[in-house]
């Protein structure tokens, strides 16, 4: 479907049509604001008639110090709920946080531990264990073999190489090989 192209002077008109429809219903509101607190403070706040006698006039002044007394105990009230409920909000924010992990992580240090004092971390100071694992090795006797007796009895090489020097070291490693 071709979505058809408003003209310009269609819009303006339907625009000054908005803006002139949204005056009347701002100031709609302005009045019936005005009229809703004219009926508030005529409910609220009778008209004030002055006493004339000064006996008169000390017991509306002791009225009026009770109505302020009364009023800021309210204000206070207030004020710590909100403040209490606002440090609740910074503690759920906080807990929030940590719950999605968008924290940065401190990088963990190498420690080095026996298996002692793993086993002793792990299960506390309550069980006495102790992991000595050479304790439990087998003993284990070696065997010499022939082998290596004969190559321990050669003794030092710088000897043998002396003795085949020369023409008579030639001579004697072609009778022994013959």
């Amino acid at each position: 479907m071709a979505d058809k192209k408003m003209s310009t002077t269609r819009k303006h008109n339907l625009k000054s049509l908005m803006l002139s429809v949204a005056k009347g219903l701002l100031a709609a509101e302005v009045t019936q604001r005005e009229e809703d607190r004219r009926s508030y403070m005529e409910e609220h706040c009778p008209a004030l008639s002055l006493p004339s006698s000064m006996q008169d006039l000390q017991e509306l002044c002791k009225k009026l110090h009770g109505k302020i007394d009364q009023g800021e105990e309210d204000r206070y009230d207030m004020e710590m709920k909100v403040a209490k409920c606002e440090k609740e909000v910074e503690e759920l924010k906080i807990k929030v946080q940590d719950l999605k992990g968008k924290f940065k992580k401190p990088a963990l240090r190498k420690v080095r531990m026996s298996a002692d004092a793993m086993l002793k971390a792990l299960l506390g100071s309550k069980h006495k264990v102790n992991m000595d694992l050479r304790a439990n090795l087998k003993q284990v006797k070696k065997e010499v073999k022939e082998e290596d007796k004969d190559l321990r009895d050669v003794g030092d090489w710088r000897k043998n190489v002396e003795d085949k020097a020369g023409m008579d070291g030639r001579k004697k490693m072609f009778e022994a090989e013959g």
